[in-house]
């Protein structure tokens, strides 16, 4: 998407051969020439010439051609003003930009059109309102800058949540940048219009955001560490401790001069910044975000979900910070042992449901205040913020306080009484949806509009009067007197009475059946009523934009009492999640260990007890620094997956603060969680299943630490049986002697099941099924040692496979067994030449002991070669030693 942009071009066109009003179009037109611009015109919003016909085909809008300028047809299409955020939602959702260009002049106040100009510009990163807003979701604008060498640069990432004011940075390298895209889920990227789209990392092409160019000078650190220090009113960045993120600042530079430009002002609620750097959250790369279902289904729907289950908050703010609770959880763990210790009181105190019912009544505060900020609030939601601070002192008094969160939250709930006092003065008990309908400011505020209104009030009692007493003088008794916007005030006389209308009733508009009539006394009333009228809604529009101004110097409280409500939602719903699904404090510990008793999928349980499916079967997991890898077997359905994506999401539970659905929990430090699991092609990105499955596995191996939890399903099953084999031995020798990481590894090469009696942290565990004839029956339940044999038929069976297929697999297996038996009896398991089973049907393979199963699984020991040309030092090498040293090397080689 390019990006809108105040161009200096109309100044040097020529417009002198177009109407006077479509020259004032084409001058605004030409400061925004990549985005759609909405002329206002009336109770239209117009849009002309190709913009007009781009509308006709993303809006399926009519489209016109209305006289001519400059001797060609004007060619419009245009949308009704009331109905006007129904399109731009639409616009928006194609990620498109829409500058809105308003009637700011008075009719008739000059000659020629009434001026006009661009009061804001809609982007995909910009929205505020809240009809294009998704109330549980926040909607990111993201800056990414870069610096470095092409090969290894540093990205720095600025972001704003423009609709509640949240402004924040990091600095991370290409390796990163996935991760935290996927953390921030942006709505818009603001990049260099210098970086062509083919020389982006990938992982911002792979990003589905809509990206806007903007220009290269704007990413400047200098430019960008002045314009933060000036919007947080400070004199340096260390207290955000973002006084070093030099890169980031590129990025804010950037960030914040196209928000301030979109919305044609300064971004007065914007008065925080978060840093967030890596090292400080628990790593969850994209295909952890996606296999665990965190926020979206594997098919892209929103439920059911880890937020959708833990998602009980009574308000979109208490919504949204669950989410970036959810999605950027901290590797330190004090802040999580605060919000467990918040939630053992809420549920202690027997508050929960109180405080929640309190909630419930709550406005979004945080988007009110950046709406006001901005000058867009509506009427309704600022009597919205009047009750939710008048309800604060009620409020207040069912938080529970004891701990340092509930106390620093319960003073949060104390904003200045001045505020609410305003708003209740001024506000109307029942304000009109839109300023431009009156109704708004509360009656007794102001002597001047009361007096207005008071006209417009003993208007009804006028015509009522004037009615009664034009009836009884003509003798009409069906006479009327009424009042439209179009014809304004008229005496109505249908046909049976025209032969009495007196002389000095003036013809308005004739009707089919009636005519309507104006007499000089009714015109006089007309001129005073409807400037009275015009006179009480301007007066009404000036008092609002004073009541604005009022409130800008108490957007800091505001946003105190939006945060501090926030927070005291989630905390509240996850207390209810624990009290309600029967959860556990987790404890953290310092030895590293993953203990957990009687675990459970908290969405796979919820969808079993929403279905009738019947009761989750919950099992234990102990991992700790003489168990660190669980090699996992089973039949498909068993329930493999699940285990191992339930004990990912409890560790993750823990991190956020939250209770976890097992009996008991023990961890120790964690730093990240990765996963490889489900087989997809990247089509997109021309990947097969094999290739994305090796990338993420390579991804993992590089990354992993000793204190990372790694899940491996299936690993090496996208390629031939021999390649997935020693594929997946290799992988699962390189988790255990070097990344050392705590890893479950499921698995259906039953060859792995020897993998522990090689590697002394590594353990076997199968999920248990049972035969009855053709069935099979699941048990879901963890249990020490391999599984005796896959169960693949039976899974057939119960997938309605055909019965002679059935029969012709069973048979098969029945040899391939008998095979494997025969062959076992004669061979080492580790040093048969072939997979165990195939050997007998394929001919001799010809491959070196490298290649062997027992290679594949024993621990990886560098040969002497390998050690030789670990200790070379290519810089000391003279010529002729380099030539001796080539002579040893060859005589290491395997082959020599």
């Amino acid at each position: 998407m390019h990006a809108p942009s105040g161009s200096p071009r109309a100044a040097v066109q020529d417009f002198a051969g177009h109407t006077p009003m479509m020259a004032q179009y084409l001058r605004i037109k030409a400061d925004f020439p990549d985005t759609l611009v909405f002329y206002r015109m009336g109770d239209f919003y117009e849009l002309f010439y190709d913009d007009a016909r781009k509308a006709n085909r993303l809006l399926d809008i009519t489209l016109t051609t209305r006289g001519q300028s400059n001797g060609e047809p004007v060619v419009m299409a245009g949308v009704p003003v009331h109905s006007v955020e129904a399109y731009l939602a639409k616009l928006i959702k194609l990620g498109e930009a829409v500058a809105i260009a308003e009637q700011v002049g008075e009719v008739g106040a000059a000659k020629g059109p009434v001026e006009r100009k661009v009061v804001r510009v809609v982007t995909p990163g910009t929205v505020t309102d809240t009809e294009l807003l998704a109330e549980r979701e926040d909607t990111r604008l993201l800056a990414i800058a870069a610096k470095g060498p092409p090969a290894s640069p540093t990205y720095g990432l600025a972001w704003l949540a423009l609709a509640s004011g949240q402004l924040g940075l990091t600095e991370c390298s290409g390796r990163e940048l996935a991760a935290w895209l996927a953390r921030l889920a942006p709505a818009e990227i603001l990049v260099s219009a210098e970086t062509e789209a083919e020389q982006r990392p990938a992982a911002l092409r792979a990003c589905p955001a809509p990206q806007t160019s903007r220009p290269g000078w704007q990413f400047d650190s200098t430019l960008g560490e002045r314009k933060l220090r000036e919007q947080l009113r400070v004199a340096h960045l260390a207290g955000f401790n973002a006084q070093d993120l030099h890169v980031a600042h590129a990025a804010a530079a950037a960030l914040l001069s196209y928000a301030e430009h979109t919305q044609g002002r300064a971004l007065a609620h914007v008065n925080s910044l978060s840093v967030e750097r890596a090292s400080a959250l628990l790593e969850l790369p994209p295909a952890t975000h996606r296999n665990l279902e965190l926020t979206v289904t594997l098919r892209g729907e929103t439920a059911p979900t880890l937020l959708s289950l833990l998602d009980t908050c009574r308000s979109g703010m208490g919504s949204r910070l669950l989410r970036h609770w959810l999605t950027h959880p901290l590797r330190e763990r004090s802040t999580a042992r605060e919000r467990q210790a918040a939630i053992g009181v809420l549920l202690a105190s027997g508050a929960t449901e109180r405080l929640r019912d309190a909630l419930r009544q709550v406005s979004d505060v945080q988007r009110i205040t950046a709406r006001t900020a901005l000058r867009q609030v509506r009427p309704r939601e600022l009597a919205g913020l009047r009750e939710t601070l008048l309800g604060l002192p009620t409020l207040r008094e069912r938080v529970p306080t004891g701990t340092a969160l509930l106390d620093e939250l319960h003073a949060a709930l104390t904003p200045d009484t001045a505020i609410a006092t305003l708003l209740q003065q001024a506000i109307a008990a029942e304000p009109a949806v839109l300023l431009r309908d009156g109704g708004v400011i509360a009656p007794g505020f102001d002597a001047e509009l009361d007096e207005l209104r008071g006209i417009a009030t003993h208007c009804d009692d006028f015509l009522l009067e004037l009615e009664a007493r034009e009836r009884a003088r003509t003798g009409i008794g069906n006479l009327r007197v009424q009042y439209n916007k179009v014809h304004g005030f008229y005496i109505e006389v249908t046909t049976s009475g025209l032969d009495r209308v007196p002389l000095n009733y003036q013809r308005r508009q004739t009707l089919k059946n009636a005519e309507r009539f104006i007499t000089p006394e009714l015109k006089a009333f007309e001129d005073k009523a409807l400037s009275a009228q015009e006179r009480s809604l301007a007066r009404e529009k000036w008092l609002y934009e004073q009541l604005l101004d009022a409130l800008q110097p108490h957007l800091v409280a505001l946003a105190e009492v939006g945060r501090a409500l926030a927070s005291l939602d989630v905390l509240a719903a996850l207390a209810e999640r624990a009290a309600t699904l029967n959860w556990c404090a987790p404890e953290f510990v310092n030895p590293p260990c993953l203990e957990i008793e009687q675990g459970r999928h908290p969405v796979v349980e919820a969808r079993l007890a929403e279905t009738g499916g019947g009761s989750f079967i919950a099992n234990d997991c102990r991992l700790d620094a003489a168990r660190r890898m669980i090699v996992l077997t089973g039949p498909n359905m068993g329930g493999k997956s699940t285990f191992m994506r339930q004990v990912a999401v409890i560790v993750l539970l823990a991190a956020i603060g939250s209770y976890v659905p097992a009996t008991r929990c023990r961890l120790g430090p964690i730093d990240a969680i990765h996963t490889r699991i489900g087989a997809a092609d990247d089509l997109a990105n021309a990947q097969s299943t094999f290739m994305l499955e090796m990338t993420e596995a390579s991804a993992i191996l590089h990354s992993a630490s000793e204190h990372s939890l790694v899940l491996m399903d299936e690993i090496g099953r996208g390629t031939s049986t021999f390649d997935g084999l020693a594929l997946a031995g290799a992988i699962a020798s390189h988790l255990h002697d070097r990344n050392k990481s705590f890893t479950l590894f499921a698995t259906h090469y039953f060859e792995l099941t020897e993998f522990p009696a090689r590697h002394r942290h590594a353990l076997n565990m199968h999920v248990s099924a049972a035969e009855s004839g053709d069935d099979i029956v699941f048990l879901h339940a963890i249990e020490p040692g391999p599984a005796s044999r896959s169960y693949g038929v039976q899974v057939a069976r119960l997938a309605g496979m055909p019965a002679p297929v059935l029969r012709q697999a069973r048979g098969t297996l029945e040899s391939l067994e008998a095979q494997q038996r025969a062959a076992t009896a004669q061979i080492d398991l580790f040093g048969a030449p072939d997979e165990i089973g195939m050997s007998a049907a394929l001919p001799e393979p010809a491959a070196p002991a490298a290649t062997t199963i027992a290679a594949a699984l024993a621990p990886a020991e560098p040969s002497a070669l390998e050690r030789a040309m670990a200790e070379i030092d290519p810089d000391a090498l003279t010529p002729r030693a380099a030539l001796e040293l080539l002579y040893r090397l060859k005589a290491l080689a395997p082959d020599a």
